[in-house]
C-alpha cells in the first residue's frame, strides 16, 4: 500500500477517535511538503475544523500528536503551520515503499484489459508529394508517445494514419515528373522516393511561378492593376491548367493518370516506411484518403436528404453552423469535388465500422483547430457516437533560427537529413570526450544513434505540447541540462554501478539510517505512476519527459555526495543498489513511453 493511502486510513482513524467525525478519504488531502519546512507529506486540515470545533493550528497539533503516539511504523515526527500539519515518513515506510517499487518490474504502467475502452489516435497524416520534414517528426513523435501513454493508463488504443494520397499536390508532382522527369525512378536517380516524388513537387512550384510571373507581367502591360494581375496569372498559368485537369481525369478513373499515380505514389510508400522505421514510429493501420472521399460524399449525401445540410444554386453542398455560432462550411464543391473535411468525414464512417471506438483522437497542428471544431459538430450531426467528444489534440509549430519551413520551395529540414545529422553529432561529441575509445565500430555506431535520437525525440517531447517552440540540435545533444543525453548518460551510469556491484535487483534486509536526500529519491519515484496516470488522462507526454529529467537531476545530486560501491556498511550499500536500480527501471519506463531507448553503456 502507497504511504499516502496508509497515512490517509491513519487519519480517518485520529479523526474518529478525536472528535468522533466519520471521513471519507475523499475529504484527506495530502500533499507533499514545502521545501522550506519540515517533513515529507503535508495534511491540510480545515475540512475538519467543524469537526473539532478548534482553531486550525490546534487541530493540526492534535491529529499530529496522535499519528505520532499511534502510528509511529508511518509518521515519526510533526510540526504545525496554521491549518497545515507537516508529517515526518519513517525510514522503515520508505524502505517498504521501495521494495514494493523493486517487486514490480512495470512499476507505474497498466495493461489494458477485454472491457478497457478503445481510443484511436491518428498521427503523421502526410501528402503523398514530399518527404516527412520536421514538422511531421514532432507529429509522429508526440502521436506515438500519446499512443504509449494512453496505453500504459489501462485502455486499448488502435494507432492510425490517414495518408493524403489524392488531390491537387500529387498532381503537381505526377505533371511535373512527366514534363521534366525523363523516365527517372528511385532506382535509376539513387534517391529515396519521396525525396524524388518532392523534388518534382519543387521543380512544379518553380516552373509555375515563372509562368505567373510571365503571366501577369503580359497582363499589367495590357493595363490590369499589378495585384489583380497576379491573381488571375495564378488561375491562368499554364501548368495549373494541366494539374487541374490532371486531377478531373483522376477522379474519373483515367487508367493512364491512375497508372501514374499509383506508381509514384508506391515510390513514396517505400520512402516513408523507411523513414517511420528510423524514427521509431509504427501504425495499426493505414487509411488513405483515395479510398475513404466517396464514404465521405455519400454520407454528405445521406445528410444533405435528411435535411442536415443544405445544396446552394450551383450545386455545391454545404453545412449551416450558425446555431454553433460558427459560419457555413463547404462539404462539396459545385464540380462535385470533396474537400478535406469530407474526406475526414468519409475516414471517420470506414473507422467506426471497423472498430468499436470509444475516443478519437487527432494529432493535428493548432492551425488546424477551427477544422476539428466543425468535423466534431458533424460528425455529432450524423449521428456518430464519438463524434462530439472527439479531441484534436492540437500543438504549436516547430520554428527554425531563419523562419518557416516552405515546402514548395524546398527549403524544408528534411525528416531523413535530420534524422542522420542527429546521429553524426552525436558521435561527433562522443568521440570527442572519448566515451567511446573501448567500443567497437558497431558499438559506436549504434549507441551514437540511440543517443542521437533520443537528443532529437526528448527535445522535440519535453515542451509542452501546445507551443510553438524552437529547435535547436545543438543544444538538443548536451550532456548536461534538461537533454536526453543526460537522462540516457545516467540510466547508463548506473546499469555500469549495478553490472560491477553483480546484486542489482536483491531486496534490502534491514532498515538502515536514511538521509534526506535517499528518501527524496524514494518520494519520486512514488510519484511515477500518477505521473502517468495525468500524462494519459491530459494528454501530456512533456510531464513524463519532465519528470525524468528531475529523477535524474536528483539522483545525480545523490550520486556526487553518497559512495555507493565504496560504502562499509552494507545496509546502506544494499539500500543504495536498490535504490539505484530503481531509478534505472522507472526512467526506462517513462523514456520508454515517449519512445527514447536507453542505452546499457555510454
Amino acid at each position: 500500500m502507497k504511504i499516502e493511502q496508509k497515512l490517509s486510513a491513519a487519519a480517518q482513524e485520529a479523526l474518529k477517535v478525536l472528535y468522533g467525525a466519520d471521513v471519507n478519504p475523499e475529504q484527506i488531502q495530502l500533499q507533499k511538503t514545502r521545501p522550506e519546512f519540515e517533513g515529507h507529506l503535508t495534511l491540510v486540515v480545515f475540512p475538519f475544523l467543524r469537526a473539532s470545533r478548534k482553531g486550525p493550528e490546534q487541530t493540526a497539533n492534535e491529529i499530529g500528536q496522535w499519528l505520532v503516539e499511534n502510528h509511529a511504523d508511518i509518521c515519526t515526527r510533526y510540526n504545525a503551520v496554521k491549518g497545515f500539519l507537516n508529517l515526518t515518513i519513517s525510514g522503515e515506510a520508505w524502505l517498504s515503499l521501495l521494495q514494493d517499487i523493486n517487486a514490480d518490474a512495470e512499476y507505474g504502467i497498466t495493461h489494458p484489459t477485454d472491457e478497457s475502452p478503445l481510443v484511436m489516435i491518428e498521427y503523421s497524416s502526410p501528402n503523398t508529394n514530399k518527404p516527412l520534414h520536421l514538422g511531421h517528426v514532432r507529429n509522429n513523435l508526440l502521436g506515438w508517445a500519446l499512443a504509449k501513454t494512453v496505453e500504459a493508463c489501462g485502455n486499448k488504443v488502435v494507432k492510425t494514419n490517414i495518408v493524403n494520397d489524392r488531390g491537387i499536390h500529387i498532381c503537381k508532382s505526377m505533371l511535373a515528373w512527366k514534363l521534366y522527369g525523363n523516365g527517372e525512378t528511385p532506382e535509376s536517380s539513387g534517391k529515396k522516393g519521396d525525396h524524388l516524388v518532392g523534388d518534382y513537387y519543387v521543380a512544379f512550384d518553380k516552373h509555375y511561378r515563372a509562368e505567373v510571373a510571365e503571366l501577369a507581367a503580359k497582363l499589367e502591360a495590357e493595363g490590369m492593376e499589378a495585384e489583380a494581375a497576379k491573381e488571375r496569372a495564378k488561375e491562368e498559368a499554364p501548368l495549373m491548367q494541366q494539374a487541374r485537369e490532371m486531377l478531373r481525369k483522376w477522379e474519373q478513373g483515367d487508367a493512364e493518370v491512375r497508372a501514374l499515380w499509383e506508381q509514384m505514389n508506391n515510390w513514396v510508400y517505400a520512402g516513408f516506411d523507411e523513414s517511420y522505421k528510423n524514427l521509431g514510429v509504427s501504425f495499426d493501420k493505414i487509411y488513405y484518403e483515395s479510398q475513404t472521399y466517396l464514404d465521405g460524399k455519400k454520407k454528405v449525401m445521406e445528410g444533405l436528404e435528411r435535411g442536415l445540410f443544405e445544396r446552394h444554386d450551383d450545386g455545391s453542398v454545404w453545412a449551416d453552423l450558425s446555431a454553433d455560432g460558427l459560419d457555413q462550411k463547404l462539404l462539396i464543391r459545385s464540380d462535385g469535388t470533396s474537400v478535406y473535411m469530407t474526406q475526414d468525414i468519409g475516414t471517420a464512417a470506414q473507422r467506426f465500422r471497423d472498430y468499436p471506438i470509444n475516443k478519437m483522437v487527432y494529432v493535428v497542428g493548432n492551425e488546424q483547430n477551427y477544422h476539428f471544431q466543425v468535423l466534431s459538430i458533424l460528425l455529432d450531426r450524423l449521428g456518430f457516437e464519438w463524434g462530439k467528444s472527439l479531441v484534436h489534440f492540437s500543438y504549436g509549430m516547430v520554428e527554425l533560427p531563419n523562419g518557416k519551413m516552405k515546402s514548395r520551395e524546398g527549403t524544408v529540414v528534411d525528416a531523413d537529413d535530420l534524422m542522420a545529422g542527429m546521429v553524426e553529432q552525436a558521435r561527433a561529441v562522443m568521440d570527442e570526450a572519448g566515451k567511446t575509445a573501448d567500443m567497437t565500430e558497431a558499438e559506436r555506431q549504434e549507441i551514437a544513434r540511440i543517443v542521437g535520437m533520443g537528443a532529437l525525440k526528448y527535445f522535440l517531447l519535453k515542451v509542452d505540447a501546445r507551443k510553438n517552440m524552437m529547435f535547436n540540435p545543438e543544444e538538443s545533444i548536451d550532456f548536461n541540462g534538461n537533454t536526453g543525453p543526460f537522462i540516457q548518460y545516467t540510466y547508463a551510469r548506473i546499469r555500469s554501478i549495478l553490472r560491477k556491484a553483480g546484486e542489482a535487483n536483491a531486496a534490502v534486509a534491514s532498515a538502515p539510517e536514511l538521509s534526506e536526500k535517499e528518501i527524496a529519491i524514494v518520494q519520486k519515484l512514488a510519484e511515477f505512476p500518477s505521473v502517468v496516470k495525468q500524462a494519459g488522462t491530459e494528454y501530456s507526454p512533456s510531464s513524463i519527459a519532465n519528470y525524468c529529467y528531475e529523477l535524474t537531476k536528483e539522483y545525480n545530486q545523490f550520486y556526487h555526495d553518497f559512495s555507493i560501491l565504496r560504502e562499509e556498511d552494507a545496509a546502506k550499500r544494499q539500500f543504495r543498489l536498490t535504490l539505484s536500480a530503481n531509478v534505472a527501471k522507472t526512467v526506462r519506463l517513462g523514456m520508454g513511453l515517449l519512445g527514447i531507448e536507453m542505452p546499457e553503456r555510454m
